[in-house]
């Protein structure tokens, strides 16, 4: 009898230590591989973005430094290419997130079918909830997509002086979701991204500079046009301002001629938001050129027409 009580008990043994290992190495040696693979797909993942989005900083730079052969401010390069590395690892970070999302969540489905979890009921919860979700955050979701693209495509970046329809400034932030500027006045605006219809930069590229100066139209118009072309050729020799200016300025030539007046337009281009500076400085050396030279200025409008407010 107690012999086969003992052989029973060792069958018994037996059978245990045979379930447990055929449970082993069933489904919990599939959900261990199951995550293992997701963590060396999410690492290999990450490092082809970043690798990529390294070969793409260096091509970008490489093709800027071939083709940038005009003459350009040190600081405003810097910049440009400073925007371009942070735009580029803005974009690997937000591919590093969707990838880490959509294989934890393929990953999450796959350990709970392989526990033999009901995933309908799960799934028709999710895309329930997720549809509620949907409707309820229809306008944050256009904020976070056009914001994506704000970056993808480079619309701006921070320093950059930008007209959005509803605010016009410096952009001192820009996240997915808003944009926030300052204004001439002080005013610091956020506007969100998926409110905004169309976007004036002026910060990308270059500025154009447009002067009317006017004199008296008893003065020869030839003799007036060499002075400021003699002035402007000297401000474009500064070495400030030749830094700034993309080429010498031009005088286009007499723009009109009114009430005794004659007004010659000067045009150049410069690095983006130097031409309020290099209009106040046109004026101010062609004035005190017509001040030497004397040239007179264009008529007073009469007494009567003043108002004293």
């Amino acid at each position: 009898m107690p012999s086969l009580l003992s052989q029973m008990h060792a069958a018994a043994v037996d059978v245990t230590w045979e379930g447990a290992l055929e449970w082993l190495l069933g489904a919990p040696l599939r959900i261990v591989v199951t995550l293992l693979l997701a963590f060396v797909a999410r690492r290999l993942a990450h490092r082809a973005i970043t690798t990529a989005v390294s070969g793409s900083i260096a091509r970008s730079e490489a093709a800027r430094a071939k083709r940038d052969h005009r003459r350009t401010q040190g600081m405003a390069a810097s910049t440009v290419r400073e925007r371009s590395r942070q735009r580029a690892l803005t974009t690997g970070s937000l591919l590093r997130s969707i990838a880490t999302i959509v294989i934890v969540t393929i990953t999450a489905l796959t350990v709970l079918a392989l526990m033999e979890i009901p995933l309908a009921p799960l799934l028709a919860s999710a895309g329930v909830g997720g549809v509620a979700l949907g409707f309820g955050a229809q306008a944050l979701v256009k904020d976070y997509l056009s914001g994506i693209f704000m970056i993808l495509e480079d619309q701006y970046g921070v320093g950059d002086y930008i007209d959005t329809g509803e605010a016009v400034g410096t952009v001192e932030e820009v996240t997915l979701r808003v944009t926030r500027l300052r204004d001439l006045d002080g005013v610091v605006w956020y506007v969100r991204n998926g409110e905004v219809i169309r976007i004036g930069n002026r910060s990308q590229g270059w500025s154009t500079v447009m002067v009317d100066l006017p004199f008296s139209y008893k003065e020869d118009v030839d003799h007036v046009i060499g002075i400021i072309k003699d002035e402007v050729a000297q401000m474009n020799e500064d070495t400030h301002w030749h830094a700034v200016l993309r080429e010498a300025p031009s005088v286009l030539g007499v723009e009109s001629i009114t009430a005794g007046m004659v007004t010659v337009r000067v045009f150049a281009t410069c690095t983006p938001n130097e031409n309020w500076g290099i209009q106040r400085e046109i004026r101010r050396r062609v004035k005190d050129a017509f001040d030497r030279h004397g040239i007179a200025g264009p008529p007073l409008p009469p007494l009567g027409g003043q108002h004293t407010i």
